[in-house]
């Protein structure tokens, strides 16, 4: 997938591809071989993206799962699922878009699939309202699971949200409720769940469909109680102080993995999941296919207990 969209930090490669281009241009116009020249810059231009990529600040981490182009709930379904049948409703109020479900197949096994979906436009966006759910989207993911569990299927969800829906007819239907009840149904579910960080997971719109048994995030998604703008307003009175907010919120992969919040970080191909759309749904899915295949071998007592323990130890610490 052509990434259209530049970030700060990608100036070096931009430039870089822009030489390659305009190579590749001449040739054509005026038919003369570049071919070793191109093969030069094709070179620098993969190194210098991997040394930019694994040297990116906490700050330029959550630029990149915002990225306009990234891969949404749907364009993963997509490519590492078939047989997709979505559903929809709450059987209560209406149908949430920001939030999409349904049945389908990894390598075979059938699925029940939950996730926040963002659009690519403002029409989607309005549509979608911008990945934020509402109420009655938490209502419906959490119907959709109690089918799956109905059945003895697994769960997967995709949590990509900048945070649960704060408006006025969201509040009045119960937004916080509606959270809090998910948080208490997911825990004791009687068939293995895993959430995939895919984007980014903000605040309790994240964790309204992430209780599972394993979190995976993609290598270049955040997970936060939080945004660093919302944090750097509340704590510095100032979202200019953003940077410092993201570096002291550890909201990485990395750094949720070594404080044991995650329990996978999936790679990205170089340069970001926007750069290859393909390469990054066949990373999830074998991550996805492999740890369900683990979970699949425990007895549901196992499960729950494991689950329990798991947020538990999260937070935890002790003075020696």
């Amino acid at each position: 997938m052509a990434n259209a969209v530049h970030l700060d930090f990608e100036r070096d490669i931009v430039e870089i591809q822009d030489q390659i281009d305009k190579l590749l241009d001449l040739a054509d116009r005026r038919g003369i071989d570049v071919s070793s020249e191109v093969t030069i810059l094709r070179e620098k231009l993969e190194d210098v993206r991997v040394r930019t990529y694994r040297s990116l600040s906490p700050m330029e981490q959550v630029q990149v799962a915002r990225h306009p182009r990234r891969p949404f709930t749907l364009d993963y379904i997509g490519r590492a699922f078939t047989d997709w049948v979505e559903l929809h409703g709450d059987r209560s109020f209406r149908d949430d878009e920001a939030i999409v479900g349904g049945w389908a197949r990894l390598k075979g096994r059938t699925v029940m699939i939950v996730g926040q979906q963002k659009g690519r436009d403002m029409k989607e966006n309005l549509r979608r309202n911008f990945g934020m759910p509402h109420p009655e989207g938490y209502r419906k993911a959490l119907r959709l699971m109690r089918q799956a569990e109905k059945f003895g299927r697994p769960v997967v969800s995709f949590i990509d949200t900048p945070g649960a829906y704060p408006g006025i007819g969201s509040e009045e239907r119960g937004i916080g409720e509606a959270i809090a009840f998910n948080l208490r149904e997911m825990s004791r579910l009687r068939v293995p769940i895993v959430s995939a960080v895919i984007g980014e997971g903000m605040s309790g719109g994240a964790l309204g469909i992430g209780v599972t048994d394993r979190i995976l995030m993609l290598e270049h998604s955040i997970y936060s109680v939080i945004s660093p703008e919302g944090c750097a307003a509340i704590l510095w009175r100032s979202a200019e102080h953003k940077q410092k907010a993201a570096t002291a919120l550890r909201l990485t992969a990395a750094d949720l993995y070594e404080l044991g919040v995650c329990d996978e970080i999936v790679p990205e191909p170089i340069g970001g999941a926007h750069t290859d759309w393909d390469g990054s749904a066949l990373n999830l899915a074998e991550a996805l296919d492999r740890t369900l295949s683990e979970l699949g071998k425990l007895s549901v007592e196992k499960l729950l207990e494991q689950r329990w323990e798991k947020y538990e130890a999260i937070g935890a610490w002790r003075v020696d």
